[in-house]
């Protein structure tokens, strides 16, 4: 059984852990290491941060929010953060985790969710258009990760059916 919750700074070790594990693959993410609470909480929406439970113990995934400018015109547009523990892949938490996240920005009046994925990661990619996100850029040879590769990335949006529509 999965349930979703509101991440806390208590939850961080196991949601660190995650994280480092999506680091490891080297199709996640182009940051090598993983930032101290401090430093994470400083760059993540505080009201859109959420847990995927199986249990009470266990946290398989996590998903959060981190805003795209610090300009006012973009206060309802936010890059999405999703994240699954090794064991937990392909139990479609990923999904789950990005749908309630979606629900969740909505009713802090986001209208609009952007997504930079890496061109290999085709299960993040899948799971972003299957939650209503599509394809709007490509970019090449963006950005190296840690272990110097170059990676394409594309650039996925999903615009609110609720929220920015007057």
């Amino acid at each position: 059984m999965v349930s979703i919750r509101t991440m806390t700074e208590v939850y961080w070790p196991q949601v660190a852990e995650i994280y480092r594990e999506g680091i490891e693959t080297g199709n996640a993410t182009f940051e090598t290491i993983v930032p101290m609470y401090d430093k994470w909480n400083a760059t993540h929406v505080q009201e859109c941060r959420i847990v995927a439970f199986i249990g009470e113990e266990t946290i398989a995934g996590w998903a959060a929010l981190s805003p795209v400018s610090s300009r006012c015109v973009y206060v309802g547009v936010a890059e999405v953060s999703v994240y699954v523990g090794e064991k937990y892949r392909r139990q479609n938490i990923g999904q789950l985790l990005l749908n309630a996240l979606i629900e969740t920005s909505e009713k802090k009046g986001y209208w609009m969710l952007q997504s930079s994925v890496f061109e290999e990661n085709v299960a993040s990619v899948a799971i972003h258009l299957k939650c209503g996100f599509r394809t709007v850029g490509f970019r090449e040879r963006i950005g190296r990760d840690k272990y110097g590769k170059w990676h394409n990335t594309l650039l996925l949006e999903r615009r609110s059916a609720k929220i920015g529509l007057d």
